[in-house]
């Protein structure tokens, strides 16, 4: 009896270890499992709304302040300056390159080049005084104001920031991959994530402004800073490449604006924005 025991017992062994040396091995982990070590860059367009601000202006002989004063943006909609390396600096775009410290965090610094047009022809509210010699221009403004509605003509004032509003920061995000609750199985083929962050950085624009007839300041100047907040959608295809939509709402205090040549000329705005951004990237690792 022990004998076809024993026999049953060597073969069921042989049966087992033949059997489970036929089974495929483990599924190789996915690329887009993990994003620690990764770095990504984005490159996109965008286009703003902002606040009504008050802006004060100062120099030799004027220093008055507009109130609530109305601005837009200056969008080119789909345009081959986007992508004319040349021209790419014209549209209003946002770039950014970042790293990832764990699979969820990531660093950044990146560019946001908007463009801040004041709406030209609109009445404000103005007070201070302007007196300037019978020699220039913008005499003809001269007077005391208080609380005076002035109509912004372009000979009493061009104000824009459109080479551009340069909001040079830095970034600190978290991304969350959101395949598993669509029903996603295969991310390395496409990959859903939620994105939020936060940023913070300089205004370095490069500001168009003609203030009663004088000559502009064309040239780019640090006047200021910035911070904000986004939240986005992130549909990454065959594991490198994404496409990237945010909602950004930021506040921008610029302090120290340059406007005409003459060094004691000077203007100041605080203001909050909304920013709408598509951009297209690449993640990958070294």
């Amino acid at each position: 009896m022990k004998q076809p025991l024993l026999k049953v017992v060597l073969a069921f062994c042989i049966f087992s270890q033949y059997t489970f040396a036929q089974q495929a091995p483990a599924s190789p982990e996915k690329y887009t499992a993990h994003n620690k070590g990764k770095f990504y860059f984005y490159w996109g367009g965008n286009r703003e709304s902002y606040s009504r601000s008050d802006i004060n202006f100062t120099g030799n002989g004027y220093n008055f302040t507009l109130y609530d004063v109305a601005a837009h943006d200056k969008p080119l909609g789909w345009n081959h300056r986007y992508i004319q390396p040349a021209k790419m600096t014209i549209p209003q775009t946002n770039s950014r390159i970042g790293y990832y410290i764990n699979d969820h965090y990531n660093v950044s610094i990146g560019i946001d080049h908007m463009k801040y047009v004041m709406t030209q022809d609109q009445y404000a509210n103005t007070n201070g005084y302007i007196d300037l010699p019978a020699s220039d221009p913008g005499s003809a403004f001269n007077g005391t104001y208080n609380n005076v509605p002035v109509k912004m003509t372009e000979d009493f004032l061009t104000f824009e920031h459109t080479d551009g509003l340069n909001y040079v920061n830095v970034g600190f995000a978290r991304v969350d991959d959101l395949s598993k609750y669509i029903g996603i199985t295969n991310t390395d083929i496409i990959q859903i994530n939620l994105t939020e962050g936060v940023d913070a950085g300089m205004l370095y624009p490069k500001t168009n402004a003609k203030v009663l007839g004088k000559e502009r300041h064309d040239d780019y100047h640090i006047s200021g800073y910035g911070v904000g907040a986004k939240a986005g959608l992130n549909v990454t295809f065959f594991k490198y490449f994404f496409c990237q939509v945010e909602l950004k709402q930021g506040y921008i205090n610029m302090s120290d604006i340059r406007t005409t040549y003459q060094g004691a000329d000077r203007a100041s705005q605080h203001f909050t924005f909304t920013q709408r951004i598509i951009a297209f990237g690449g993640i990958f690792r070294l």
